[in-house]
């Protein structure tokens, strides 16, 4: 009996199922080496949702540990919208990679005035929490490049090269302009102050993120070195599963594999969640093209569920959007369509609301103009949104089917 799948939907992948990204590891990894010879690094990593910019950060930090002699942390920042608090999880991801080295109750003493705030999480196995008064946090905030630089000048007399902070899901903080001001401060204050500052930090969001920063902060850009990450690969993706299942000892089907691959678009967020659905569903340990699809299909109503529904079938409004979306999923066998086609199966409302629902759901991030194609042809930005829409519109109509049925009798 099966127990535990080698996907992790919605996690970062583990590090020894990472595949791909070579030249952009490469890039951050020449800023890191930058940086331990005293030149204060920033690094802006940017990609679209689901690209896997967690798993490459997850990476980074295990090769900047283990090969590079460097303190990394990553730092999960998703709901914090002020300084004060990003400061905290900073100082609490430091000290608990600190705490893991011989040498950290030595150093410790040198930095009493915050390590008084330290205590222990028991949860699952030992962690340490740091939770100052907001005072103490307001000061820390100030004194962030004096107590990192002394951090630096006791983690190179114990002979590590310096130290990588990443600081993921920054959207909360961009929508004001403290972190792009105190970011920007803080940078400017180092050359002036320090001739040694061997640490890189790297924000990571969303490419419309790193805009409004710019917006907020126009100088701010200017500092940063932007690595951008894409799709994977078809032979990366294929590596990934190939990787995955025989961790498992589960064979893969060239045919079936072929299938994972055009329906994970690329997208690491789908790859977990395609590679789950179908590792749970087979029974003989040999995926062939019906485990895949209909694995995929599984995948497909979580993928809805999770990122389709909160965003548009439960936060439309319009009657009209939502038939037709579903009108789309029912006539469409395949995720590109052409405006014209459609406009004939609408009634005359529906027509009227075309134009709108076509930009709202490029706003949503649900189609896009489908440029190769022409004029008026648009297209679902990956398969599985596609055959999401399609699943629920064959499943609306069914139950109109039988309510109207229903009503006969």
């Amino acid at each position: 009996m099966k127990e535990n799948s080698p996907f992790t939907p919605g996690s970062p992948v583990p590090v020894e199922l990472f595949v791909g990204r070579v030249k952009e590891i490469e890039e951050v990894l020449r800023y890191l080496r930058q940086s331990s010879s005293g030149r204060q690094e920033n690094v802006f990593l940017s990609g679209e949702r689901g690209i896997g910019k967690s798993s490459f950060v997850d990476y980074l930090c295990s090769i900047a540990t283990k090969d590079e002699n460097f303190v990394a942390v990553h730092v999960f920042s998703g709901g914090v919208d002020n300084l004060e608090e990003l400061v905290r999880r900073i100082f609490e991801q430091l000290i608990n990679a600190l705490n893991s080295q011989a040498w950290w109750e030595k150093i410790a003493k040198s930095f009493e005035s915050f390590t008084k705030y330290i205590n222990k999480i028991d949860v699952f196995g030992v962690s340490l929490g740091f939770n100052p008064p907001h005072a103490d946090l307001k000061d820390l905030v100030r004194q962030f490049p004096d107590t990192i630089h002394n951090l630096t000048l006791k983690i190179k007399e114990n002979d590590k090269r310096g130290i990588f902070i990443a600081l993921d899901d920054i959207n909360g903080l961009s929508k004001t302009p403290d972190f792009a001001n105190w970011y920007k401060s803080f940078v400017d204050s180092i050359p002036n102050k320090y001739p040694s500052f061997p640490v890189l930090i790297m924000p990571i969001g969303l490419p419309e993120i790193r805009d409004a920063l710019s917006e907020i902060q126009p100088s701010l850009m200017r500092i940063f070195r932007v690595v951008e990450i894409y799709k994977l690969s078809d032979n990366e993706v294929i590596k990934f599963f190939t990787n995955a299942f025989k961790k498992v000892n589960i064979q893969v089907d060239k045919t079936a594999l072929d299938i994972l691959v055009k329906y994970s678009s690329g997208l690491p967020i789908f790859m977990h969640e395609i590679g789950d659905g179908v590792f749970w569903i087979d029974e003989d340990n040999q995926i062939d093209p019906e485990d895949a699809f209909t694995g995929i299909f599984t995948a497909a109503e979580r993928i809805g569920k999770k990122y389709l529904d909160p965003k548009v079938y439960r936060a439309i409004r319009s009657v009209q959007y939502k038939s037709i979306l579903r009108k789309v999923g029912e006539q469409k066998s395949s995720e590109t369509f052409n405006k014209r086609e459609i406009q004939r199966i609408l009634d005359d409302k529906e027509k009227k609301a075309l134009n709108n629902f076509l930009t709202k759901m490029q706003e949503l991030g649900i189609i896009t103009q489908d440029l190769e194609r022409g004029r008026g042809f648009y297209k679902f930005v990956n398969q599985m949104y596609f055959l999401y829409v399609r699943i629920e519109s064959i499943r609306s109509k069914k139950e109109m089917e039988k309510r109207s049925n229903n009503k006969k009798f």
